[in-house]
């Protein structure tokens, strides 16, 4: 199920350019949903209630997807609050503005975080340091090109997510609007 949340960030100084995205907890164990719901109301400035359901992929797990609306960054906000809790896998998305790109941040306790730039159809954009760096490393003999890219793509952690991402196909979809 989805649960739509909306920040208040409207209402802060600074007035960042206001976004959208969405959570995606693909696995934790139930101890850990408390915490999690009080660390994205903490980034948020939001109470937080996720609708919990059992993640058939590792049992004794529990899935949620959260939309979320905020300021812009808050999806880099969302996965540093959260990064680094044993247990917990996530992806956490945010669309981009007219002033800011998107980003798609992925988080698996084997792997650590994944970060990507994402462009207005969300493909992944890669910084042009980023792909002379993997050349060079393949040119040296480190590792292959095609090794470096799949890095650079997220590939790694999309191994990893995807029996989670399907386990959840299907969930029924619930949105929450709250009133700021």
């Amino acid at each position: 199920m989805t649960t739509r949340v909306t920040s208040n960030a409207g209402d802060r100084a600074g007035h960042r350019a206001a976004t959208r995205g969405v959570l995606f907890v693909h696995s934790a164990p139930s101890a850990l949903c408390p915490h999690i719901e009080w660390a994205v109301g903490g980034v948020l400035g939001v109470a937080v209630s996720a609708e919990w359901t059992p993640q058939p992929a590792q049992a004794g797990t529990y899935r949620a997807e959260l939309s979320w609306s905020g300021d812009a960054g808050s999806a880099a906000a969302l996965a540093s609050a959260l990064r680094g809790w044993n247990h917990l896998r996530f992806e956490v998305t945010e669309e981009p503005t007219p002033g800011t790109e998107g980003a798609r941040y992925s988080y698996t306790p084997e792997l650590g975080v994944f970060h990507a730039v994402t462009g207005l159809h969300g493909d992944i954009m890669i910084p042009e340091d980023r792909l002379k760096a993997a050349v060079v490393k393949a040119a040296l003999g480190d590792t292959s090109l095609l090794h470096e890219i799949d890095k650079l793509l997220g590939k790694p952690w999309d191994d990893e997510l995807e029996t989670f991402r399907h386990a959840g196909e299907g969930a029924p979809v619930r949105w929450l609007h709250q009133v700021v």
